[in-house]
């Protein structure tokens, strides 16, 4: 059986039951999953019974404004990503909805499209810090212990500190083990752009690596000519 894709869900607090009801409808059609609040205690209570992946909350709502409601969420989730949906303009009210660590303020009427742009890239960038706080940072190479979060490469009691892109570059190495490294891949990760001039700075870094692996002969870097490098660890 083939399990469907979870729909990432959405908090609207929203008193407006037109606009509500439009955006709920809209969003759904995006393939969101959408709970629809009309004012800020309800919306609170669903918050702390759901999880929810984003929160869109209008300010002005009876029983619980939307900057209160902000407070009660940060209490509960201080990751969670929040937007203001406003008609409110003042200067003031917008600083007051970033301090109280919103993503983005978006003042009414706004663009339905624009909105759905908004909400994909702040999911996509949570997706990606999220992925990034679950990678793998310890590593056995052959006798070695590499650890990446510490940057520490250990060997036979003795600990050698990495500089950070002698770090990055083992550690996309170790990822690859025994598989090809691209060429390209890496330096635009590192270095920013795969120029002639950045490549010759990570054939440095590559003769560094294999300086600091030398220890174990069951360990080799390996130029693939053109297209990359592979971290050849033999078992």
């Amino acid at each position: 059986m083939i399990m469907e894709e979870r729909k990432p869900k959405i908090l609207l607090a929203e008193d407006d039951t037109n606009l509500g009801m439009v955006l709920k409808n809209y969003l759904e059609l995006n393939d969101y999953d959408v709970e629809l609040c009309r004012d800020g205690i309800l919306a609170l209570a669903a918050f702390r019974r759901e999880k929810f992946d984003i929160c869109l909350l209008d300010i002005m709502m009876p029983n619980m404004d939307g900057f209160k409601l902000a407070e009660e969420i940060r209490d509960v989730d201080p990751d969670i990503p929040l937007f203001f949906l406003s008609a409110k303009t003042m200067k003031e009210d917008i600083i007051q909805g970033y301090k109280l660590g919103a993503d983005d303020y978006i003042s009414k009427p706004f663009d339905s499209e624009l909105l759905l742009l908004k909400i994909k890239a702040i999911l996509k960038r949570n997706q990606e810090l999220n992925s990034k706080e679950e990678e793998i940072h310890e590593f056995v190479i052959g006798s070695y212990a590499f650890n990446s979060r510490l940057r520490t490469l250990a060997h036979n009691g003795e600990t050698h500190t990495l500089s950070p892109k002698e770090n990055e570059l083992l550690h996309m190495l170790c990822e690859h083990k025994n598989d090809l490294l691209p060429r390209e891949l890496a330096l635009k990760k590192i270095w920013g752009s795969d120029t002639y001039f950045n490549g010759r700075s990570m054939d440095v870094y590559i003769a560094k690596l294999r300086k600091y692996l030398k220890d174990d002969t069951n360990i080799e870097i390996v130029n693939i000519h053109g297209n990359g490098f592979r971290l050849v660890v033999k078992e």
